[in-house]
C-alpha cells in the first residue's frame, strides 16, 4: 500500500501572510489619508495656492505609482525582503524631510520620495501571495489584506484630524515615521524570503520587455483594468472630496476625518460580508454583484450636482461603490496574477501602477475642472463603467470566463505567450 503524498507547507501561514501584507498595504494609504485632513492648513501655513498644495498629493501619486515599477521587477531577482528593507528606509527618510520642509516645494518633494518609499508595499505583498498561494486560499488572503487595509484608512482621517488639532500638520509626519519603523521591525522579525528561485539577470531593457508582454497579454490587461477602474477611483477622489466636504460641506477637520468613515467603514464592512459569503461561495462569483454596486454608487454621484452640498449626498454613493469594490478585489487580484509564477513581482507591481496611475490622471484631469464636485461627478462615475467594461471583457473569452479561471490558465503559461491559444 503507498504511502500518502503529502504537501509541502507554505513557509508563511495564511495570517502571517495576511498581516504582513495589510501592514505593506496600507502604509500607502495610510500616509495620504491621515495627511488629507491637513491640507486646508498647508495652504495657510506656507502662504500659499490649493493648487499647489495639490500636488504634494499629486506628488505622492506619481512616486507611488512609478517606482513600484522598479521594486516589483527588482523583487523578483533579489528578493522580497532586501528590497522591501530598501523601500521602507526611503519611507522613512522622506517622512523626516517632510516634517522638516520649509517651502511648497521641499514638501512636495519630500512626498514624492515618500510615495516612492510607499511604493514596494503593494507590489510585494500581491507577489508573496502568489509565490505561496493560489485559488481560493489566495483569494481569502486577499480579503483578509484587504480587511486589515480598511482598518488604517478608516482611522486615518480622524487620526490625522485630530492630529492636526493638537499638535500641527507636521506632527501627522512624526506619526507616519513612527509607523514605518513598526513595519520595518515586524518586518525583521516575521517575513521569510519567498522567491526560491530568482529571475537571472536584471536590466532597464529586460524589465521594459517584461512589460511590455505583460500589456500585450489580453487577460492581464483585462483584469488590471477592472482594478484600474475601481481601485483607482478611490485615489481619485481623494483629490477632491477634503475640498468638497471641507470648504463646500463646511465640515471642520476633525470632522472630515470622521465623515471618511463611510469610505473606509463601507470598504471594512463590504470585505467583512465577502469574506463571510465565501465561505459558501466561489470568490469569482461573487465579482458580478460588486460590479453591480460599483455601477450604482456611479449612477448616484452625479445626483449631488443638483443637490444642495450635505455629507449623505456626497458620501452615500462613494459609500456603495466602496462597498462593491470589496467584492471585487480578491478573486480579480488573484486572476490577475495567477498565470505569471516568476514574474510575480512584475505582474504586481504593474497591476498596482495601473491602479495608481489611474488615480493620478483622474487626479490630474481633474484639477483642469477647477469645480471639485463637478470633478467627482463626472470623472468616478466614468471610472466605475470602465472598470465594468472590462470586466465584461473579462467574461467574454471561455479560457478566462467565471466562475473561476480555468486550471489550466493557473498553472502559468509562460508570460510571453497567450493564454487564448488552444
Amino acid at each position: 500500500m503507498s504511502e500518502p503524498v503529502l504537501t509541502p507547507q507554505p513557509i508563511m501561514s495564511e495570517r502571517r501572510v495576511s498581516l504582513l501584507g495589510g501592514l505593506f498595504v496600507a502604509i500607502g494609504p495610510i500616509s495620504m489619508s491621515l495627511y488629507t485632513p491637513a491640507m486646508p492648513e498647508v495652504v495657510s501655513s506656507f502662504g500659499t495656492t490649493e493648487t499647489l498644495v495639490k500636488f504634494t498629493l499629486t506628488s505622492y501619486f506619481g512616486g507611488f505609482a512609478c517606482a513600484q515599477l522598479v521594486a516589483g521587477p527588482v523583487s523578483d531577482a533579489v528578493g522580497r525582503r532586501p528590497v522591501m528593507f530598501c523601500f521602507l528606509g526611503i519611507y522613512i527618510v522622506a517622512s523626516i524631510l517632510c516634517f522638516f520642509s520649509s517651502t511648497i516645494e521641499m514638501l512636495v518633494l519630500s512626498r514624492f520620495l515618500q510615495g516612492v518609499g510607499a511604493s514596494a508595499g503593494v507590489a510585494i505583498s500581491r507577489a508573496i501571495v502568489r509565490d505561496l498561494y493560489t485559488g481560493e486560499q489566495s483569494s481569502r488572503i486577499m480579503n483578509l489584506i484587504g480587511i486589515i487595509l480598511a482598518i488604517g484608512p478608516a482611522l486615518s482621517p480622524t487620526l490625522g484630524g485630530l492630529i492636526l488639532l493638537q499638535l500641527g500638520w507636521r506632527a501627522i509626519f512624526l506619526f507616519m515615521l513612527g509607523a514605518a519603523i513598526l513595519t520595518l521591525l515586524l518586518m525583521v522579525l516575521g517575513m521569510k524570503e519567498t522567491v526560491t528561485s530568482p529571475v537571472a539577470g536584471i536590466s532597464p531593457g529586460g524589465q521594459i520587455r517584461t512589460y511590455g508582454r505583460l500589456l500585450t497579454n489580453r487577460h492581464f490587461t483585462t483584469t488590471s483594468l477592472i482594478i484600474g477602474g475601481a481601485v483607482g477611483a478611490i485615489y481619485t477622489q481623494a483629490t477632491f472630496l477634503p475640498f468638497i466636504l471641507m470648504d463646500a460641506v463646511g465640515l471642520t477637520p476633525t470632522q472630515f476625518g470622521i465623515a471618511m468613515l463611510f469610505q473606509s467603514g463601507a470598504f471594512f464592512l463590504g470585505s467583512l460580508v465577502m469574506r463571510y459569503l465565501m465561505k459558501r461561495i466561489s470568490a469569482y462569483r461573487l465579482v458580478f454583484p460588486g460590479m453591480m454596486l460599483i455601477l450604482a454608487g456611479s449612477a448616484a454621484m452625479p445626483l449631488q450636482l443638483f443637490m444642495a452640498p450635505g455629507l449623505l449626498t456626497v458620501m452615500l454613493p462613494v459609500s456603495v461603490y466602496v462597498f462593491g469594490i470589496a467584492f471585487v478585489m480578491p478573486a480579480i487580484s488573484t486572476a490577475a496574477l495567477a498565470p505569471f509564477a516568476r514574474e510575480a513581482g512584475a505582474a504586481s507591481a504593474l497591476l498596482g501602477f495601473v491602479q495608481m496611475g489611474s488615480g493620478l490622471l483622474g487626479g490630474s484631469v481633474g484639477a483642469l475642472f477647477g469645480n471639485p464636485t463637478l470633478a467627482m461627478a463626472t470623472i468616478v462615475p466614468t471610472m466605475g463603467v470602465i472598470s465594468y467594461v472590462a470586466y465584461r471583457a473579462y467574461l467574454s473569452n471561455p479560457h478566462i470566463a467565471e466562475p473561476e479561471p480555468r486550471s489550466d490558465v493557473i498553472s502559468a503559461p509562460p508570460v510571453g505567450r497567450s493564454l487564448f491559444r488552444d
